[in-house]
């Protein structure tokens, strides 16, 4: 029992240092641009992606800016508008997984200056996603043992792609719970909303509505109260120059 409790809790603790991944690096740094990390640490990041999702960096790119290109409209990949609620939430992989092999959203969406950035490492190793999550699984058994390395890789599977990014695809484009907005003014912010629980879980992406106001900032929430561990990440990193931050909220709008 104490077994299958540990790993539980491995599983829980990798679904949130991909949630803190994927706001960081995936979100903040690939698709906005919003800073950039110091080499090694990237390397890190690229490598921790790899064993933990599979997911190939530049396709998630391209995937979220055409949501924010056709925010809760025809176009977007993952509205609850278009799609309805429960469908984004239960089905976020699929959705992602459509979108993400539509050649019109790569071509559209995946900027020339980055395919030519790409380095080997990219080209030939992390974009095979397969390759890394057998890596990642067979490293939790190998650690754990095959039943408890399989148990914490199905936790953080169900958490990481199954509630944590889904709730912010569906639940921060509705009303639903506890929704707030400090923006309401464009059709880009209309249906966005903050969700603290959210936020708290996913390392501030449940800031949505801050967000969608100001895609290229790197800080996403505006209010002390509001969690943003991603946020608190990039200020370290910061702090010891392994970043560099280019986008901030105005001053009035920041704690």
């Amino acid at each position: 029992m104490n077994e299958i409790l540990f790993a539980l809790l491995v599983g829980f603790v990798i679904a949130q240092l991909q949630s803190l991944n994927t706001t960081v690096f995936l979100h903040r740094k690939v698709t906005h641009g919003a800073l950039s990390l110091n080499r090694w640490v990237e390397a890190i990041c690229k490598f921790w992606n790899w064993i933990t999702s599979g997911i190939n960096p530049l396709e998630w790119a391209a995937v979220h800016r055409k949501h924010h290109k056709f925010t809760d409209q025809e176009g977007d990949p993952h509205s609850p508008l278009v799609h309805g609620l429960w469908t984004v939430f239960f089905t976020n992989v699929a959705l992602y997984r459509r979108e993400a092999r539509n050649p019109e959203t790569l071509r559209n969406f995946i900027y020339q200056k980055e395919l030519e950035a790409r380095t080997w490492l990219d080209k030939h190793i992390f974009s095979r996603g397969t390759a890394g999550l057998a890596i990642g699984i067979g490293s939790l058994c190998g650690l754990l043992g095959v039943v408890p390395g399989l148990i914490a890789s199905a936790t953080h599977a169900i958490l990481y792609m199954g509630v944590l990014s889904p709730a912010v695809n569906s639940i921060c484009h509705s009303k639903f719970w506890i929704g707030y907005q400090r923006y309401k003014r464009g059709a880009h912010v209309k249906h966005a909303y903050n969700n603290l629980p959210v936020a708290l879980l996913t390392c501030g992406e449940g800031n949505h509505n801050n967000h969608h106001e100001a895609p290229m900032v790197a800080k996403l929430s505006r209010k002390w109260w509001e969690p943003d561990l991603g946020w608190y990440t990039i200020w370290l990193l910061k702090k010891l120059k392994l970043a560099t931050v280019y986008y901030m909220p105005a001053p009035h709008e920041s704690h």
